[in-house]
């Protein structure tokens, strides 16, 4: 705060203004290949992005009619534990399934 004397020994003080910068967005991005299921893409929507059965039946078609579809969008961090967790169940459970993150 800057502080100002007057002539009157009154001491006015004025308020600097901070603005808080959102931080970035990112898009967390399932890709399509030839071996996951349908139904393993689905239980992924559903329990790793918290998708409804409607949400993620919709995501899962477009990521099969056009080779990729957004999960979600999160915070940097967020996104890449996303990411880790859709890689380790898949891996777990024989599936190559693979995610990318984009910023949004």
């Amino acid at each position: 705060m800057g502080d100002t004397k007057t002539g009157s020994g009154v001491e006015t003080l004025s308020k600097e203004k901070t603005r808080l910068k959102h931080p970035k967005q990112y898009k967390v991005i399932l890709l399509n290949d030839d071996y996951t299921t349908m139904e393993f893409v689905v239980a992924i929507l559903e329990t790793v992005f918290k998708k409804g059965p409607a949400e993620a039946m919709q995501i899962m078609l477009q990521v099969h009619k056009r080779g990729q579809g957004v999960a979600g969008i999160y915070s940097k961090e967020i996104a890449e534990a996303k990411v880790s967790q859709v890689h380790e169940r898949a891996h777990s459970d024989g599936f190559p399934l693979r995610c990318a993150i984009e910023e949004a």
